[in-house]
């Protein structure tokens, strides 16, 4: 599976993207976990000290706001699924 990072995350981790390999039925909560543990400068930009993801943190399964689907973060992953990590984006 590819994870895509975009602006402070990608400078963060040092790379544009993340390859990981989850087990069949993963969720996108798992992908996130296994993701933060192999680039752990990443951790506390995503998730608090309990784990929870920052509401500020964008995730995207195949372009679709994971906050929109109707599982969440429980989203069950296929392995040519793609996740876009946004940071919080502020402009004007």
């Amino acid at each position: 599976m590819i994870i895509n990072l975009y602006a402070t995350f990608r400078l963060l981790a040092g790379t544009r993207q993340i390859f990981i390999h989850l087990p069949e039925h993963s969720t996108v909560r798992q992908a996130l976990e296994t993701a933060v543990s192999q680039v752990p400068v990443l951790r506390p930009h995503w998730m608090n000290e309990a784990g929870e993801l920052h509401a500020h943190v964008h995730v995207l399964v195949n372009g679709q706001d994971v906050s929109t689907l109707p599982q969440g973060l429980d989203t069950p992953l296929q392995p040519s699924d793609v996740l876009d990590i946004f940071p919080p984006v502020a402009g004007g």
